[in-house]
């Protein structure tokens, strides 16, 4: 690994051949980084911000994989290589693990995940789906925490189980529970009200206006977004803001009213009681202790 490489690329071992990728672009320029892979190995890359590509058969084609978007790999009859390219501020994560270590996890669960049905065991597979909301939560968590000492090591490998744990949850969607969202059209308004309420973070729409802007009745925006995210409309707001309020005290560069703000509070005092509550903290003191 070349030095650009190093200022991009964090590596982990969770296990002999099952690894942990952490590529964070933080220059103004486009960067690559390529990496050896088995065969037998399974990828799999989570795009957080802005995108990356994927190359094979050396450049001459590619996978572009965009912002909260996850794209799983695997083919037994050809050497995948990572040659990822990242665009300026990219962030992407990555896990690397060997078909039997997948296996031996979801033993008795062959049959409903589709990956692992018997018809399937030895094609080479693909798929890209939206990184849900419970996914997004632990790859921040991942992506922000650092591998010094045998308790973080272990913090990581707890994490990369867990977010394997739910990535292979039966789809979250039980149309039967929730018929019209058997219709794509209307899943992927769900995922816009999602989007609506990230991008607008620190002055979110109220639930009606939420669901008039992605032309929904309010019942089917309710009951959708619980069925797809596992969460209510604003306690995954929450969630997510905490969260990102999380990662900006991890940084150093904001105090507690800068991040306050930047997260939609607008006293720091209600947001130093959602984040204890969170948290079981207060910022000063989470801060004292990075």
């Amino acid at each position: 690994m070349n030095n650009k490489t190093q200022n991009i690329a964090h590596e982990y071992e969770i296990e002999s051949g099952f690894d942990l990728i952490k590529l964070h672009n933080k220059t103004n320029q486009i960067q690559q980084y390529q990496k050896e892979i088995f065969t037998n190995a399974i990828q799999m890359h989570f795009c957080l911000h802005e995108s990356v590509s994927l190359k094979f058969n050396k450049g001459t084609y590619g996978i572009d994989v965009l912002a909260s978007k996850s794209l799983f790999l695997y083919n037994p009859s050809q050497e995948l290589p990572m040659d990822v390219v990242l665009q300026k501020k990219a962030q992407m994560l990555s896990i690397i693990i060997p078909i039997e270590k997948l296996h031996s996890f979801f033993t008795e669960e062959a049959g409903i995940i589709d990956f692992l049905k018997d018809e399937n065991k030895s094609k080479k597979y693909y798929t890209e789906k939206v990184i849900s909301a419970n996914e997004s939560i632990i790859l921040s968590q991942l992506m922000s925490h650092e591998n010094k000492t045998n308790i973080e090591k272990l913090f990581l490998k707890a994490k990369v189980y867990e977010l394997l744990s739910v990535y292979f949850q039966p789809q979250n969607i039980d149309t039967s529970n929730c018929p019209f969202l058997e219709e794509e059209e209307n899943v992927e308004k769900i995922r816009q009200a999602k989007r609506l309420l990230i991008e607008n973070m620190t002055n979110p729409p109220t639930i009606k206006e939420l669901a008039s802007k992605i032309n929904l009745p309010l019942n089917y925006l309710k009951d959708g977004f619980k069925q797809i995210y596992g969460e209510t409309v604003f306690n995954f707001l929450w969630e997510y803001k905490m969260e990102y309020a999380r990662r900006m005290l991890n940084t150093k560069k904001y105090n507690v009213s800068e991040v306050s703000y930047e997260v939609g509070y607008s006293t720091p005092s209600h947001f130093i009681v959602a984040f204890k509550k969170k948290f079981n903290t207060t910022p000063k003191k989470y801060m004292s202790k990075l």
